[in-house]
């Protein structure tokens, strides 16, 4: 394959992290070791998984990981994601349980570590920090070529990344109360600290300076702890974006997927033609972070471009005309019009919450219909 084909099809996968929850009473449920084992004594593999990596845990045992393959069509991914959300509730439902793509939990409830070494040395590292953190997000990775064409990528998508964390937001509710954000993981996960926007950093050499300089600070336990909006993965060839919490809706997913993938190769052919990244300061991407965490797509957010407000729909009408050329050479652009015209009309996830729960004045009805959201196909 020539390199323009490469760069049409790079491929793209996606890691979600789900609550565990009680199917009655919403509470989540520390009981991840109980899932992962309960998949393996009944050969409840996903089809794409490998061996015992099919589902991995988190910080909070109320937490499961769940990965596709790497995939090379929207379509491809679509099916994958479906899949292991559907595996994960079947695994989850024969221990008693159930997976609920939410963000954060309605239900007020104090989380369970994970007992390995390593999350004992976080708890005892971060204190509060480690131990009120239970949220979920969803990370996509897509294939670069290299590290210096990685990190031409980083440098480039930073103005992009708020978007789509105010798309993907679903998180309004924490510890049994509205927030008024729609994305408060964005708040909790940022008091870790590595959080956040990057600097330019201009090579893959300084990348991994930049890296080398933040382990010698001490405040860092390792590298997994480097926790920026976007990276390099350290186990793939891929450059990971972090910032998305979970969704709700599964074709949500596949929007992020498909956006994300476009931003990578769009700024890969910048990098390509010399067309250097936008110098905008980490401060001002901090500021529009914070404004799609608190509005998600209702009100105004940061105008990549402008840096000025503008409503939501407009701003989200400006990263699609910086991604459409790329879209139209991946095959993706009517599946991306089609799905965010559908996320525009119905509302991220923390619209659908709010919804059911003035419905219902009720937090465990909205984990309820998060739950049958979540895997509709499982009959949950």
């Amino acid at each position: 394959m020539d390199n323009q084909g490469q760069e049409q099809r790079r491929t793209f996968g996606v890691e979600e992290e789900l609550l565990l929850v009680d199917p009655d009473s919403g509470m989540p449920q520390a009981v991840s070791g109980a899932v992962i084992r309960y998949a393996r004594e009944h050969d409840a593999a996903m089809p794409f998984a490998d061996g015992d990596k099919q589902f991995e845990t988190e910080l909070q045992r109320e937490q499961l990981e769940t990965g596709t393959r790497p995939c090379v069509s929207a379509d491809e991914l679509a099916g994958q994601i479906r899949e292991s959300r559907m595996a994960a509730a079947q695994a989850a439902a024969g221990v008693g349980a159930a997976v609920a793509a939410l963000a954060t939990s309605p239900v007020a409830v104090h989380p369970s570590l994970t007992p390995s070494r390593r999350y004992r040395l976080m708890a005892a590292a971060y204190g509060p920090t480690a131990d009120e953190q239970l949220s979920c997000g969803c990370h996509v990775h897509v294939n670069v070529d290299s590290p210096d064409e990685g990190v031409a990528v980083l440098d480039r998508i930073r103005p992009w990344l708020p978007p789509l964390l105010a798309l993907s937001a679903n998180s309004p509710f924490w510890q049994g109360h509205d927030t008024g954000y729609d994305s408060w993981r964005q708040q909790v996960w940022g008091r870790w600290p590595s959080t956040g926007p990057t600097e330019l950093f201009g090579s893959a050499k300084a990348y991994r300076a930049t890296i080398d300089a933040l382990l010698e600070t001490g405040a860092l336990l390792d590298e997994g702890m480097v926790y920026f909006d976007a990276r390099l993965s350290r186990h793939y060839p891929t450059v990971e974006v972090r910032v998305a919490d979970v969704c709700l809706n599964a074709d949500d997913t596949v929007l992020m997927a498909v956006l994300i993938r476009a931003l990578v190769g769009t700024a890969a052919r910048e990098w390509r033609a010399g067309d250097p990244p936008d110098a905008v300061r980490t401060d001002l991407l901090r500021l529009a972070m914070w404004r799609a965490s608190r509005s998600g797509v209702r009100e105004d957010l940061v105008d990549p471009v402008t840096r000025q407000p503008a409503p939501a729909r407009a701003v989200v009408q400006v990263l699609m005309e910086h991604l459409a050329p790329e879209l139209e050479r991946s095959g993706d652009l009517e599946t991306a019009n089609r799905l965010l015209e559908g996320l525009l009309e119905r509302g991220n996830g923390a619209m659908r919450q709010r919804a059911v729960y003035e419905r219902t004045g009720d937090v465990r009805e909205v984990v309820a219909d998060a739950v049958r959201a979540t895997s509709p196909e499982s009959g949950a």
